[in-house]
């Protein structure tokens, strides 16, 4: 049963190609700022929520790479015939580099959220593993549909695997809305919960989008409706990976100074956001050794950074 248009199959017009390619252009540079600017700020966090800018920027180098041979294979897809660009049989490489993309960076978005969370030891380990594997089996599934069966144009394939996919989806957003409401209890009083539930309302208001332009590959034909697909999944790849980035940068900060305020971690320097301090210096010579009760170590109670 092959009855579906698949998008890299359309003709486009003059303004539709310049519109996907402005599209593709603009989330693949944002994609490598966000990349630079977590490449030169990863100092600013304490060795403890360290891994978080790291995931961040694996997230997004490896965006930025997806789009720059997005870039690429739509140039070369596309042949100009008179006022139209008509595909030729490289034009799935317009498409297929994002399922690629989303197979590692889905994953990473999962562990960039635990690097932040109030989880440790066991239940990090297991939370990190089944994300990390209902991430993956969502995004591998969705390819086989989506791609592997009859080049993405099989109603059928489309439908069951869509719905599979989708399974993986709802073990995931039960993963993170669990993660963020733990999260928000254990550091309640402090200024991590409004910020760590903007994050997660927004990786799983921006995740819709994925499978929305998932269901318009099977009813949606022309180009303007392409045209479509392109712009949305490159906005929600910028809000998902760059928006939610920086909302995780921000909860790293906040968590950086508030061990530093009482004494549960060291850090060189004065830790700033919005030009506000959150903590002065603590270098590792002179930080004060004592026991800190579990209450403080969560970052539940005492410090600036905590009151705020």
């Amino acid at each position: 049963m092959s009855d579906a248009l698949a998008p890299w199959n359309a003709s486009l017009t003059l303004a539709e190609h310049s519109i996907i390619v402005y599209s593709l252009s603009v989330a693949g540079l944002a994609l490598f700022a966000f990349f630079v600017k977590s490449l030169v700020s990863t100092k600013e966090i304490t060795q403890r929520y360290r891994p978080s800018v790291y995931a961040g920027m694996c997230i997004t180098g490896i965006a930025f790479l997806s789009y720059l041979l997005l870039v690429l294979a739509f140039a070369f897809g596309y042949e100009r015939d008179g006022d139209s660009w008509v595909p030729n049989a490289t034009a799935i490489l317009s498409w297929a580099p994002r399922y690629f993309d989303w197979t590692v960076t889905v994953p990473l978005l999962v562990i960039e959220l635990l690097a932040v969370a109030t989880l440790a030891g066991a239940a990090a380990r297991r939370a990190r593993t089944v994300g990390i594997a209902a991430a993956f089996l969502m995004i591998s599934t969705g390819f086989v549909g989506g791609v592997v069966i009859d080049s993405g144009t099989n109603m059928g394939a489309l439908w069951l695997w869509g719905v599979i996919s989708g399974l993986f989806m709802v073990v995931l957003y039960v993963l993170v809305i669990y993660v963020v409401v733990k999260g928000s209890r254990d550091l309640a009083g402090t200024a991590v919960p409004a910020t760590l539930r903007n994050a997660g309302i927004l990786l799983i208001v921006t995740w819709l989008a994925y499978p929305i332009v998932f269901g318009l590959q099977g009813w949606g034909h022309g180009g303007a409706v392409i045209t479509w697909m392109q712009v949305v999944l490159s906005a929600a790849d910028i809000v998902a990976k760059v928006g939610f980035g920086s909302m995780i940068h921000k909860i790293a900060k906040i968590r950086s100074a508030i061990d530093v305020e009482q004494g549960v971690d060291t850090h060189p320097e004065s830790i700033w956001i919005s030009s506000e301090k959150l903590s002065d210096a603590a270098p590792a010579a002179s930080a004060p050794a004592r026991t800190v009760p579990a209450t403080d170590a969560s970052g539940t109670r005492g410090g600036r950074a905590a009151r705020r």
